[in-house]
């Protein structure tokens, strides 16, 4: 069987400094790919930011601080020498496709090839309040996709007619380092999306899903490439997996029962939450998730508090891996018999408990070993 790729997050606030070190002391752990988010908005709302629900609080004013993540990318990846470094994931609604382009370009150069550019349809928490439209993000994303790889593969000034980007002798004259590129992995759930991975992506990244749909959708991906006369092979199939581990199933459970734990599962589609057997804790329609409904400074307490006790345990271990890095190994053979390549682990154990944060990179350490045995 092929060898299961790992990811570890990036450091995404000060200081600064802690990026490159920790970068560098994955790269020679053996880990093949630090990631970065790109938020402008935490998913936690700022009435659950409390040191009643949170230690957090007493240490970190706001949920909400986030680098930008090309910016670390370009850090990290100037001063490493073989690690990958992402985002995970940007959008083409914040960011003009050519300038994400341009930008992509520069990674490229900057990394030699090391930079993958993880794109999604985008959350609404990031757009709205920032006075941008939501409208319309899937096609959004696959017209920026095709402006994108039209201004990489243009010899001279290239004309495009969209119904949301025109170009007018439009140029790039950056090449692609070695003339390979950036790699594009989206974020893809829906059907439309996973025939956009299929016809326009280089790589997937979806959240966590069953092995069985991950299969599933694996498949739809691959006849997508291939109607398309692309090597479906070539499309490398990743998750972004969430991690709560503990050293013990009774200290698993109780990172489960953590109010800010529960409540990162907001963003689950309203589906997720009725196959489990429990009400959405959004009213947003058969089709509803967080990703379209939740604006996080938006929310009262006493919603906040309502969202926090609509989500049970059950709910937390479907969105993550929940378990001791054994446990969790056993888990991820699952999905590599389903497909899985690489994994982004995002370790999520400190909204638990912060007291288990240095005690949960050490375990993601034993996990690797666990993987790769």
């Amino acid at each position: 069987m092929e060898r299961l790729q790992l990811g570890v997050p990036g450091q995404i606030m000060p200081p600064a400094d802690a990026a490159v070190k920790f970068a560098r002391r994955s790269e020679a752990e053996g880990f093949d790919a630090v990631w970065w988010p790109d938020h402008l908005m935490g998913w936690h709302a700022d009435t659950m930011w409390t040191p009643d629900l949170t230690p957090l609080a007493a240490v970190q004013p706001n949920p909400h601080a986030y680098f930008d993540p090309l910016i670390m990318m370009g850090v990290v990846g100037a001063q490493t020498e073989r690690i990958k470094v992402g985002v995970v994931v940007t959008d083409l609604i914040r960011r003009n496709p050519a300038m994400a382009a341009a930008s992509a370009l520069t990674l490229d150069h900057v990394t030699q090839g090391r930079a993958i550019i993880g794109l999604g349809s985008g959350e609404r928490l990031n757009v709205t309040p920032y006075g941008m439209s939501f409208d319309k993000p899937v096609a959004k994303l696959a017209e920026g996709i095709d402006v994108m790889r039209l201004l990489w593969e243009a010899d001279g000034p290239v004309d495009y007619a969209g119904k949301f980007h025109t170009l007018e002798n439009a140029v790039l004259g950056l090449q692609p380092y070695q003339g390979k590129p950036p790699e594009i992995w989206t974020a893809a759930h829906g059907p439309r999306m996973l025939e956009l991975t299929g016809t326009r992506a280089d790589g997937w990244l979806p959240t966590k899903m069953s092995p069985a749909e991950y299969a599933a959708s694996l498949t739809t991906i691959r006849q997508s490439a291939q109607d398309a006369d692309r090597d479906p092979a070539a499309i490398t199939p990743g998750m972004l997996g969430y991690l709560l581990m503990g050293p013990d199933e009774e200290t698993v459970q109780r990172l489960t029962e953590a109010p800010l734990v529960r409540a990162l599962c907001v963003l689950l589609p309203a589906k997720v939450f009725r196959d489990l057997g429990v009400e959405p804790p959004l009213d947003g329609g058969p089709g509803g998730s967080g990703f379209h409904d939740f604006i996080p400074t938006a929310v009262s307490r006493a919603e906040s508090l309502r969202i926090i006790d609509a989500i049970p345990p059950k709910v937390v271990r479907h969105y993550a891996f929940c378990g001791t890095p054994k446990q969790v190994a056993e888990q991820l053979l699952e999905y590599r018999e389903a497909g899985l390549r690489h994994l982004v682990m995002w370790n999520i154990t400190a909204f638990g408990d912060p007291s288990l944060a240095k005690w949960s990179f050490q375990a993601m350490a034993e996990l690797k070993k666990l993987v790769d045995s």
